[in-house]
């Protein structure tokens, strides 16, 4: 699916390609890339790399085109495995020519479009495009780290309540994702400067936006960083908890096996094929019973006062 947007006082969608204007391609098929490769002339080889999903923040370039590759996040409603992740999506620039590919429906872009309306937004070049993008990606991955901190807390209180595996796994994919945003955020900072080296003699570069885009970014990545460190202390701390309870358990195993071996141990020396002296006695099952429940009481006592059980 592809959309041609042009900019004025925000993107406004047209009917066909105008020189200039933005096109928007999302989950392209076939009609999409036979009108990218055969009517624009995008180099093919820049669509293969954008499909790949573990495309790193890059730029590249071939003859007059130029490929910038960015990570942004989206939200997996449809998976158990990661609730958030994030994918690579291209924008391929020449002299008229502004193409954006992504092959994952996202949230952000439709979002992006619908802010520059609203704002009535002019985005003068296709730097600015760019840059507008990685903004809106920080934005984004500001506002997914906020659910992931909802997730986190909820996970803790049923942590509380009782220790389960599946909250400990919830805890744990929380955790890749903010491994994926950590990297995606830092390789779209890298593409700033990058950027800045290509068009800093032009008259693309706007410094004003530059640092905006910089310090969103750099707001997004100390978040992530202080999420990671929390969730880590949290599983470091559940662990802890896990493993006293183990060798609590496993203590109080011990102590019951250790008493009831008294009464084992009286029985079996009493079932040997030998003189027991207590043949005669009467009621001496009654007393060998008693004996046995009033070591194993004893033994019980002892260990209750060194807190064994």
């Amino acid at each position: 699916m592809r959309k041609y947007l042009y900019c004025e006082a925000g993107f406004v969608e047209k009917s066909q390609w105008l020189p200039n204007c933005w096109v928007n391609v999302v989950n392209p098929d076939t009609n999409d890339f036979e009108f990218l490769t055969q009517t624009l002339k995008v180099p093919e080889s820049f669509l293969n790399d954008i499909a790949d999903t573990d495309e790193r923040p890059r730029t590249d370039t071939e003859g007059n085109w130029l490929l910038t590759i960015l990570r942004i996040p989206v939200q997996n409603k449809q998976s158990d495995n990661f609730p958030f992740s994030t994918v690579p999506i291209g924008i391929i620039t020449n002299d008229d020519v502004i193409v954006s590919v992504c092959y994952h429906d996202t949230d952000m872009l439709p979002d992006f479009i619908e802010h520059t309306r609203k704002k009535g937004i002019e985005v003068r070049n296709k730097l600015d495009l760019i840059l507008r993008l990685i903004y809106s990606s920080a934005v984004w991955f500001l506002k997914y780290l906020k659910q992931i901190n909802v997730d986190i807390n909820a996970a803790e209180k049923e942590l509380e309540k009782s220790i389960r595996n599946e909250d400990l796994l919830r805890l744990m994919k929380l955790q890749k994702t903010l491994v994926y945003f950590n990297t995606s955020i830092r390789g779209n900072e890298v593409m700033i400067g990058k950027l800045q080296t290509i068009f800093q003699d032009t008259g693309y570069l706007d410094k004003e936006l530059v640092e905006d885009v910089i310090i969103e970014l750099k707001q997004a990545l100390n978040t992530v960083n202080i999420y990671s460190d929390i969730l880590t202390g949290t599983m470091d701390a559940f662990a802890s908890i896990i493993s006293n309870n183990v060798n609590a358990i496993m203590k109080r195993m011990t102590s019951l096996s250790i008493a009831l071996m008294i009464p084992t141990l009286i029985a079996s020396f009493y079932g040997m094929n030998v003189d027991i002296h207590l043949e005669d006695t009467p009621h001496a099952f009654t007393l060998i019973i008693l004996c046995s429940i009033i070591l194993t009481a004893l033994v019980f006592i002892v260990f209750r006062k060194i807190k064994w059980f």
